[in-house]
């Protein structure tokens, strides 16, 4: 069977894998204070050309969602997020069981816009006594959403604007960052975005490391005690290095962003052959996960020979389906879902 249901199937990028092999038996401090962490947060300021920008490394994306946002929010404020946002839908509650809520809008293929944002916040100050009410606290944004979409760059200023004006900060999820930035779609680039986030972070888990994140605190009252709530919430790694050596070798030699953009030339074949078989996009997404509407006998014949996601059903006999290319999709595998496209029943 050959997976196509999400972008983390296999295990890490060959020079990742060299490298850790190479270090392996060097001697190191731990939490993150060693010199592959300081090389790799020096390499990660430099490809953002943000000097003074922090840097930390954390093991998976819902636990640097959970970390950021638990480390911004007090007690009483909430985050606002797109209804189909990660943190509203696909991470158990992890925001909720750290007190706070999710303040979720409606969502048009995955994002959300300036104008909702604000309609939020004022909506909240305008209330008759609006401290019986959850005050929105931050906004959260992913790049690329969870439905492969982009914002542009004017919607990102835009947003970050609003933000500015009610002295909130922004937050970007980029767990895919890297496929979202080198989409032939997108507008924007790593250091602009990193301009326009009060922090962010540089996906790893699900573009070629084995694990791993790297949370970007451009923001200096976001910086204090940062630390302190990674240890917190179980999110110190005392091998630090493991992290700090994976985006070494991810931020040498462009590596982060030439696997990005394979999965995005994958996804490029794989959308071309499913339009020219008649088949209805779904969400129209120009990143590395598709979603298309697939007769329901069309996908069981399919699921015959490859692990595809279902991700809902719009009526009782169609089904959306999601397909996802990653930094190590094979061609050879490309070519054999297409062949099987093309001998659709």
């Amino acid at each position: 069977m050959i997976q196509f249901q999400c972008d983390y199937n296999e295990g890490c990028a060959q020079e990742i894998l060299d490298l850790l092999a190479k270090t392996n038996m060097e001697q190191h401090v731990g939490y993150g204070e060693d010199a592959h962490c300081e090389k790799a947060r020096q390499l990660i300021r430099q490809a953002c050309e943000a000097p003074d920008a922090d840097v930390h490394f954390l093991v998976g994306g819902t636990q640097a969602n959970a970390t950021v946002i638990s480390s911004i929010l007090r007690a009483h404020q909430g985050v606002i997020a797109a209804s189909t946002g990660h943190i509203a839908v696909h991470e158990t509650g992890a925001i909720e069981h750290g007190g706070h809520k999710v303040l979720a809008l409606p969502a048009t293929n995955g994002k959300i816009t300036a104008r909702q944002i604000k309609d939020c916040i004022t909506a909240h100050y305008q209330e008759d006594g609006p401290e019986h009410t959850v005050q929105p606290g931050m906004v959260y944004i992913s790049y690329p959403t969870e439905y492969g979409t982009l914002y542009s760059r004017r919607e990102l200023e835009e947003i970050n604007h609003v933000c500015h004006e009610y002295q909130i900060p922004l937050f970007i999820d980029g767990a895919r960052l890297g496929y979202g930035l080198t989409s032939q779609a997108s507008d924007i680039m790593l250091p602009q975005l990193a301009r326009l986030a009060d922090v962010f972070y540089i996906g790893g888990t699900k573009q070629g490391a084995l694990f791993g994140e790297a949370v970007v605190i451009q923001s200096p009252s976001l910086k204090k005690d940062f630390r302190y709530f990674i240890k917190q919430g179980g999110g110190m790694l005392a091998k630090g290095r493991l992290l700090g050596i994976q985006f070494e070798a991810l931020m040498t030699d462009n590596l982060y962003f030439r696997l990005a953009r394979h999965a995005n030339e994958m996804a490029a074949r794989l959308r071309e052959a499913l339009l020219h078989q008649g088949f209805e996009e779904a969400v129209p997404s120009p990143t590395n996960q598709l979603f298309f509407i697939l007769p329901n006998e069309e996908l069981e014949r399919l699921e015959q020979h490859f692990i595809l996601s279902p991700w809902s059903h719009p009526d009782e006999t169609h089904t959306v389906v999601r397909f996802c290319t990653s930094w190590a999709t094979k061609p050879e595998n490309v070519q054999a879902l297409i062949s099987a496209i093309q001998h659709k029943s």
